[in-house]
C-alpha cells in the first residue's frame, strides 16, 4: 500500500511539473518579440522594422516593415522561417474572434489559420497585408494616396 501511494505522489509532482513546465514555454515564446526582431533583421538586413505583432501562442510573427511591406516569421523548433511578403501572393480572410486565415500564393510559406491575442491585432496584421500592396505608378514606384499621378 505503501508503494503505491507513493507512486501515486511521484506521478502527480511529475504532471505538476511538466504542466508548470509548459506554461513557462508559453510565456516566453509570446513575449520574446526581441529574437523575432534580430532573426528577420539577419535574413533581410535592409528591412526597417515598425512594429512586431506575434500570434497567440508565440510561434509566429508578423512585422509591419518601413515602407509598407510586410513580414512573417515562423518557428520551427529552434529555427525561423523568414519570409517578405511580396506583392499578389497573400490572400487574407477572417476566421472569426482574432483569427486570420492566411494563404500564400507561392507556396515558399507556409499559411494557414493563425489566431491573435486580440481582434485588434487581426485586424492591425489583416490591413498590413493588404495595405502593403500600394498600386504603382507608370514609374514603377508606390502612389501616395489622396496625391496626382
Amino acid at each position: 500500500m505503501l508503494w503505491t501511494i507513493t507512486a501515486l505522489c511521484l506521478l502527480l509532482a511529475g504532471l505538476i511539473f511538466r504542466q508548470s513546465f509548459r506554461r513557462d514555454e508559453k510565456a516566453d515564446a509570446a513575449e520574446d518579440t526581441g529574437l523575432a526582431i534580430l532573426e528577420f533583421g539577419r535574413a533581410f538586413p535592409d528591412e526597417a522594422i515598425r512594429q512586431v505583432i506575434a500570434t497567440a501562442d508565440g510561434r509566429t510573427v508578423f512585422l509591419r516593415l518601413h515602407d509598407g511591406k510586410a513580414g512573417c516569421m515562423h518557428a520551427h523548433g529552434h529555427h525561423f522561417a523568414c519570409h517578405l511578403i511580396e506583392p499578389g501572393t497573400v490572400r487574407v480572410e477572417s476566421r472569426g474572434n482574432a483569427r486570420l486565415a492566411i494563404a500564400f500564393a507561392n507556396d515558399a510559406f507556409e499559411g494557414g489559420t493563425f489566431t491573435f491575442r486580440s481582434e485588434g491585432d487581426a485586424a492591425e496584421v489583416s490591413l498590413w497585408l493588404l495595405g502593403s500592396f500600394l498600386p504603382r505608378s507608370a514609374g514603377g514606384e508606390p502612389r501616395a494616396n489622396g496625391g496626382a499621378s
